[in-house]
This record gives C-alpha cells, structure tokens and sequence, in this order.
C-alpha cells in the first residue's frame, strides 16, 4: 500500500542537490515521518486523554504541529494548499524556525518521546534545498499512516529495506545494517524472556532491538507484560546522529513508542564506572570495527588497543548481569590475531564468561563491508569448559543477489539446542588450547579442504596465455641484443 509512496519520496530527494547518497534519502525522510508520527501520536494521546477525562499535554507547541504548519486541511481531510507553505517559505520556516525550535524541545522534567525530540534534531539538519522538493516530500509523507498495526507492520517492513539499501551502499555498511535472518537466529538462541533487559551499546539501526521485540511480543501477553515490554525491556547507545534517528524510527515503527535509547558515546564511559543498576540480562550487538580509538578513551579499559570492537566487547562483558547471555558479532581475526590486545581479551573472555558458541559465517554475509565474521554466545559469571562450534555452510557464494535467509540458519538453531556434532559443528576442550595464545581459530576436524579441481579448457587458456607472454619477453629480449 505504501510502497508507492517510499518510492515517490526517494524520486524526489533524488532530484534535490542536498541530497546525493542513499544515506542522505533516509536522513531525510526519517526527520520528516518521525514529524509526521509526532502528529498521529499526539492525536492518540488527545483521544485517550478525552475518554479518561484527563488533560492532555501538547507533545509540540501548535505553531509547529504537523497539521499547521506542514499540511493544514480543509473540512474533507485533503490538504489545504491554499495555506501550506512551498518554496522558499518553506525552507525559511523549516531552517529558520522549525529546526531551532525542535532542538530546544524536551528539556528539564520532559519524559517519554518528548524528551527525545531535541537529542534526535541536535544532530541533524535540512539538506534538501529545493521548497518545492520538499513540499512534494511532505506531501507524500501526509499520505503515510501510523495508526494501525498494519499501516505500522508495512511501513516498518519498508523502512528496513531503505536501511538495508543504505548499508549495502557503501563499505560501511555492517554499521547500519545486520543481515535480519542472522539477527533473528541470534536472538532465538538467546531466548530473551519478559523481565529481562535487552541492551545494545552499538545500537545502529536498531535491528537487534526491533528482532528482540517481535520475537518477545506475543499474543499470549499480559497487559502489564505488554507495558514492561515498551517500557523496562529495550536499552541502546550510539554515537551517530544519522543512526540515533534512525535507530529510533525503527523502534517506532516496529510498534515501541518511546524507545530507550541513547545518544552518546558509549566508549567514553569508564567500564569501572559501571554498577549493578547498569547491567542487563541480555546483550545483542554488532558492534563497529577498526577505526583509530583515542589514547584518553582507551584509558577508559583494562585491555588498551584501538580497535574498537574490542572496547566494546569489555564493555559488554561488564555490562551484563551475572549469568546474563550475550550473542555478539566481531570479525573472525579476533580468534587468532597474536597481537597482546587479542591474546589478553580473549583470555578474559574465557575466564570471566562461558563462551557457548562460535558461529563462522561466510564471506559475503555483510554485503559491503567486506569482512569475514564470527557470532560469539557466552553467559556471564563462570568460565569456559567447551566451546561448541558451528561452520554456516550455505552451499553457495553468498552477495547481493545470494544473501543470507532464514533458511540458511535451521540447522544451526536446531543443532544448537544440544550442541550436537555433525559435518558443520564440533566441540573443543579449553584444556587443549594454546595457554599462550588462546588461538579460538575456527578449524573444522570433520571437513578436509578439498583444492578445486579445474576445468581442462580453464588449463588449456592458461596455458596459451603464458605462451603468448613469453614470446612477448623473448621479443622484447632479441630487440635489445
């Protein structure tokens, strides 16, 4: 139903010259749907304040809602475009006013979505140029509704497929976008409960969140389960401005109204600083990579390095309750790199935590970022006995046109239950490790790597070809005799 209208508003951004990345097109359109949002939620919160006889507190001040100064409507619903502003009214109301407005939003004793609006729009500002692109965009956006479960299951669904375009656009893409169906086999392993407290420090897109949701929200629910669910269940951090909006996007559209999300730099935290109050039960993420992390921020860890993924794996072990679960995925050089960074972190990591699990996934699982990765599942509290390993073997080249499915991760949630063995998994002895360098290398003792075997043409063009280069070389010799 709305696939139409995604599609409208990316034509148009596209034709705008503020706009030139795939990225740019869901900044964009994520500051104007979350708008748009505000205006059906306050009308929801109108709605229910009338039916329970309670004031209702305005969410924006009326100068800036929605419905005055994007779309006012005439009698019949349509838009009155008499009184909506275009052009360069537009752009001056919306640069001048709207964005300096919003950012002072949600201060001192502001709670719920409210006290997000001025966090979301620090970070962020108009970049389409054109007021006439921009009222066509508004436009389309007036079309989008929130109301219902399934306006929001349709738009949730396309709103994923603008996030994943985004991270398989460029190298960065692993920043913005997990693969769903390695999400969704993460979180069923992990099993989260109602009562327990997801957390994502590296939070992105909020893919890890929004799995977690839909797998815990069921219909067997109690209204009170329902409330601790949108409320006391889901916590994340991230740095971003782009990802913080559209991270909270996701959680909205994916039915959680105030997300618990936070917008700050999770590596600047001392891990010493962190208290019971400050733990989870469950930890989900995918954390970045690389990168040239500062010497002050290092301080902040017992074990000093610069990549960043290992701060954040510290930090997520200190993060967690006792006998709290974690699924985490780092690239699969942290299983062997013989730096001292590498070899002490994953020392702690077997001495502090059970490490359960080792889940190599292919090359190609994260379309655009180029990188191999592993899946780590531990348990916080006692150390590691054995180690289960599971080698994700799709039975083809994984890319765009191959990406992972749920398909592809049957066996390894079925076999994981039991930690079974079979021709894609086997089970180690912490005992047999190297005591120096905690090598946790991924090494199949049931598969023999075949060498391929080529084709008799392949051989023959080969062949030809060197030929043809050395008769190259000898001309080139007798020509200098």
């Amino acid at each position: 139903m709305f696939e139409n209208t995604f599609k409208n508003i990316d034509d148009r951004l596209h034709k705008d010259a503020g706009c030139s990345s795939e990225l740019d097109y869901v900044e964009q359109s994520s500051w104007i749907l979350f708008l748009k949002y505000l205006s059906e939620l306050e009308q929801d919160k109108k709605s229910e304040a009338l039916l329970q006889g309670k004031d209702n507190s305005e969410i924006l001040n009326p100068e800036y809602e929605w419905n005055t100064w994007a779309c006012p409507k005439k009698s019949d619903g349509s838009i009155d475009h008499n009184k909506a502003m275009t052009g360069d009214d537009l752009l001056d109301f919306v640069n001048q006013k709207l964005f300096p407005y919003l950012k002072s939003v949600g201060g001192e004793g502001s709670t719920g979505i409210q006290s997000k609006i001025s966090i979301i729009f620090e970070g962020l500002r108009n970049k389409i140029q054109s007021g006439y692109n921009l009222r066509d965009v508004i436009d389309e956006v007036d079309k989008l509704k929130f109301r219902s479960n399934n306006d929001k299951h349709e738009l949730s669904h396309l709103y994923e497929t603008k996030i994943k375009n985004m991270g398989n656009a460029g190298r960065n893409g692993g920043e913005y976008y997990t693969p769903r169906p390695l999400i969704r086999a993460m979180v069923k392993v992990v099993d989260p409960k109602v009562g327990e407290t997801i957390y994502d420090g590296a939070v992105g897109s909020a893919g890890f969140l929004c799995e977690a949701y839909e797998y815990m929200n069921t219909n067997e629910l109690t209204a009170n389960q329902k409330e601790i669910l949108q409320t006391k269940t889901f916590y994340g951090k991230e740095l971003k401005s782009l990802a913080y909006i559209i991270g909270i996007m996701n959680m909205i559209l994916h039915g959680i109204e105030s997300p618990n999300l936070t917008h700050t730099d999770t590596l600047a935290q001392n891990i010493n600083d962190i208290q019971e109050k400050d733990r989870f039960n469950v930890v989900l993420a995918n954390p970045p990579f690389g990168g040239k992390i500062r010497a002050e921020t290092q301080q902040n860890f017992p074990i000093k390095t610069g990549e960043t993924a290992y701060l954040f794996v510290q930090h997520f072990i200190k993060s967690l309750k006792v006998n709290g679960r974690a699924a985490i995925v780092i690239k699969n050089t942290f299983l062997s790199n013989t730096d001292n960074a590498s070899i002490s972190l994953r020392k702690m990591l077997l001495e502090e935590c059970n490490l359960e699990t080792v889940l190599d996934m292919p090359g190609g699982t994260f379309l655009g970022a180029g990188v191999k990765t592993v899946v780590l599942f531990f348990t916080k509290g006692k150390p590691t006995e054995k180690i289960w390993y599971y080698q994700l073997n799709p039975g083809r080249n994984m890319g765009k046109t191959n990406s992972l499915n749920d398909a592809d991760m049957e066996e390894f949630i079925k076999l994981h239950k039991r930690h079974e063995d079979s021709e894609n998994s086997w089970t180690i002895d912490v005992k047999s490790l190297n005591s120096k360098t905690y090598d946790l290398s991924v090494k199949n003792p049931n598969k023999v790597e075949d060498e391929a075997l080529r084709e008799p043409t392949e051989i023959i063009k080969e062949i030809k070809d060197l030929d043809k280069d050395s008769e190259q070389i000898l001309k080139s010799i007798s020509s200098l005799l």
